[in-house]
């Protein structure tokens, strides 16, 4: 039998109460790298308990970057999941309201602030 693909699927999101400085920009710096582990610790927890977390491989964050107000940065992660049999199918509609309903209609992330607008699945 054949192994499970790995597939991708990006996910982004906006922080309204983490002010976005240069050195998040560097994945060198300790300021990215505090943050990453956060952002892995919170993601990863949410993604493990939704209809993907049996098939859940993990996420990177692919960068930081400046939101529309000085407070907020975006946030853009890239997660793994293994495609089989037994998951019907990568649903991003569903894994979205499962993430929107997480994280209190998009408001709460840990104890970040999330930009209501800003959640996006793309499979």
């Amino acid at each position: 039998t054949l192994a499970p693909a790995v597939k991708n699927f990006t996910l982004n999101f906006t922080i309204t109460n983490l002010q976005f400085t240069a050195d998040l920009q560097k994945p060198s710096s300790r300021r990215f790298k505090s943050t990453e582990k956060v952002m892995y610790h919170y993601v990863d927890s949410l993604l493990q308990k939704s209809s993907i977390g049996p098939h859940f491989t993990g996420c990177k964050v692919a960068g930081f970057r400046s939101g529309r107000n000085r407070d907020d940065t975006k946030v853009d992660a890239v997660c793994s999941y293994k495609d089989n049999a037994s998951l019907a199918r990568f649903d991003r509609e569903k894994l979205y309201q499962e993430l929107s309903t997480m994280t209190n209609n998009v408001t709460k992330l840990g104890h970040y602030s999330l930009d209501r607008s800003s959640l996006y699945v793309d499979g």
